[in-house]
């Protein structure tokens, strides 16, 4: 049994609904993974360690950010989560994926330091790549009423 069609309660082309969904989820994925290969690099820190902080981070300003309007909404803390895992774990989980596997893919950008534009424009360029890759991913998800479409009604 395949999921109820809800793309169409939402406004927008299923497109535009992808873009705008994966420019959110860039948003806290960013926050995240900016802070973590700062800090990462800043603290000398392996690879490893570095990247590991910066998925967490991401994830966890990934979901702040997703359940503010929804907490907004009048949800309970425990449901504005769960409505979190739902519209941002897929879309999370694949720009992490892309984007870490570009920045420890290029050689000598994780060892660059802070002050390299090396170091920089392979995260940006990271980034880039991983919401070009996500947002046919959002759109799938839209398109069969999950991911953001579960936040659709907590948007106001």
């Amino acid at each position: 049994m395949s999921a109820p069609d809800h793309a169409h309660e939402m406004p927008g082309s299923l497109w535009q609904q992808a873009i705008s969904a994966t420019l959110h989820c860039l948003t806290g994925c960013a926050i995240g993974e900016v802070l973590g290969m700062v800090v990462g690099s800043a603290l000398g820190w392996g690879n490893a360690a570095t990247v590991v902080l910066s998925i967490g981070l991401a994830f966890v300003f990934g979901y702040s950010l997703a359940m503010r309007p929804v907490l907004r909404a009048g949800l309970p803390l425990a449901a504005a989560l769960g409505v979190a895992l739902a519209s941002d774990t897929i879309s999370i989980s694949v720009m992490e994926l892309i984007d870490n596997a570009f920045v420890v893919a290029i050689p000598g950008a994780m060892d660059a330091g802070l002050t390299s534009a090396l170091f920089w424009g392979t995260l940006i360029a990271s980034l880039a790549i991983a919401f070009v890759v996500t947002v046919p991913v959002n759109r799938w998800l839209i398109a069969r009423g999950r991911g953001h479409a579960v936040m659709h009604q907590y948007h106001h």
